[in-house]
């Protein structure tokens, strides 16, 4: 990591920009936009409207801005008071208006880095919004890129679309407090990357709490995005470059990818050897030290670890680099949804039941538990694949009464009601998603079969032949 007094010492070259800047953050004028207003930008915007600052919420979509513009939040776990107060005292704007981009003094990017259909990344979202900021980009202004990406994004992508402006934002090596000009040109605008760390539904950690990571183009930049985050945040970290930033993100979640695809590999083994892999994992992390607890379960969603690693394998392939590692880590959390069909069929099979035809009802759609996020559900694939072997799907979910279209989906069902006449029709039940809100004792009593590919079912003690764990 780097230290801010090198860095301030280096920074001399770049004063008034900087001073400029941090006038303005410290006398909370300085006018905060935010580009996307997902899970991960309107917490944000929210976050620094609430510390004072002038803050603007940007997004394509209309109906978020109207729903945002009455108050109305369309994310659970963020409460409508929340976005109400802010918007009656004036503090928080929402617009599709993006030439009012040029009225900001600092811009914050949080929009999607899908993958494409050949599962390399997809920067359009990126490059759109990066193309309209440069558009009404004027001197002075800093822009932070926040949505995860490949190491080189920021000065190979970002910078290069802002710098058809017009304007400058030289690259300089500051690690170690260096300061060397590329081509002794003055900053006119500040660009860096400090990577999102959002956490839907997480009730520990408050965005606030998450320490910020900024990794910058140059020094000035780097201090500028510091004095504005460390306005919202506890606490800020330095890395010496906007790509140890991009690469500290993708680290984070190949780690857990990597880790998930270990426990996951290790329940189908344990499967075959008659052991209960949730009992080992509560036995191993009673270890002190050198073991942290990761679960299996019927994949992986949310808009992170499913993704984040494509993007790494993507790029080293420009250094002819293999990462075999990754690859195969993603290879067998993309496989668990078969596997979870397979077990479905093989649990109907001996009840003498065929999966073709059967009745399924899904329990939970959402990719994790207690979130209103369908982002790469494992439980919409599992669904699909239900379905393609002839079986006749339903969901619950009390996050979602209808699933209608989506960018790889289109199921349109409403969502059935829990009720013990209507779980007593299917000819089975599949956990996927362990919302906290179901009664599983009760699901268990008037489901003829339940498959929980969760652990959910643990401390229901009647019926265990009804149970089947996978």
């Amino acid at each position: 990591m780097v230290s801010t007094t090198l860095l301030t010492k280096s920074a001399e070259a770049h004063s008034d920009i900087l001073r400029q800047f941090q006038s303005r953050v410290e006398e909370r004028t300085a006018r905060v936009g935010v580009v996307g207003m997902g899970y991960v930008g309107l917490p944000i915007a929210l976050l620094f409207s609430r510390k004072g600052f002038p803050t603007t919420g940007f997004d394509i979509d209309s109906t978020k801005i109207e729903s945002l513009s009455r108050g109305n939040s369309y994310i659970k776990h963020i409460p409508e008071r929340e976005i109400a107060e802010e918007v009656e005292q004036g503090r928080f704007k929402p617009t599709t208006d993006f030439a009012k981009l040029n009225d900001m003094d600092a811009i914050i990017i949080c929009v999607p880095t899908p993958l494409d259909d050949h599962r390399e990344p997809d920067l359009s979202f990126i490059c759109a919004t990066t193309e309209s900021i440069a558009r009404h980009l004027r001197r002075g202004q800093l822009v932070v890129l926040e949505s995860t990406t490949y190491p080189g994004t920021t000065e190979e992508v970002v910078l290069s679309i802002l710098e058809q402006s017009g304007l400058r934002c030289p690259v300089s090596d500051y690690s170690a407090g260096a300061h060397t000009h590329q081509d002794g040109v003055e900053a006119e605008f500040l660009l860096a990357f400090s990577p999102e760390r959002e956490d839907p539904g997480n009730k520990q950690f408050k965005t606030f709490q998450v320490p910020k990571v900024i990794g910058g183009v140059n020094v000035a930049s780097v201090l500028a995005t510091q004095v504005l985050y460390e306005t919202a945040f506890e606490r800020t970290v330095l890395v010496s470059s906007s790509r140890a930033a991009e690469m500290t993100k993708l680290l984070e979640n190949i780690y857990r990818s990597v880790n998930i695809a270990l426990v996951n590999e290790l329940k189908l083994l344990c499967l075959r050897m008659g052991l209960d892999i949730w009992e080992i994992i509560d036995a191993a992390k009673t270890k002190p030290f050198g073991f942290s607890a990761f679960y299996p379960g019927p994949g992986l969603g949310g808009h992170c670890i499913p993704i984040d690693p494509f993007y790494l394998t993507w790029k080293a392939h420009e250094y002819e680099f293999p990462t075999r590692f990754i690859e195969l880590a993603g290879e067998i959390n993309a496989s668990m949804p078969e596997h979870v069909v397979a077990a479905v069929g093989e649990a109907l099979n001996r009840r003498k039941k065929c999966l073709n035809n059967a009745r399924i009802l899904v329990l939970g759609v959402a990719y994790k538990k207690d979130v209103d996020d369908l982002r790469e559900s494992p439980s919409l694939a599992v669904m699909e694949l239900l379905q393609a072997r002839g079986a006749r799907v339903d969901y619950n979910d009390p996050y979602f009464a209808h699933l209608g279209k989506m960018r790889k989906h289109n199921f349109q069902m409403d969502s059935v009601e829990l009720t013990a006449e209507n779980l007593s029709q299917y000819d089975a039940v599949l956990i996927t998603t362990d919302h906290s809100s179901y009664d599983y004792e009760f699901v268990v009593r008037h489901a003829p079969l339940v498959i929980d590919t969760r652990n959910a079912t643990r401390n229901v003690t009647e019926y265990p032949d009804k149970i089947v764990h996978c």
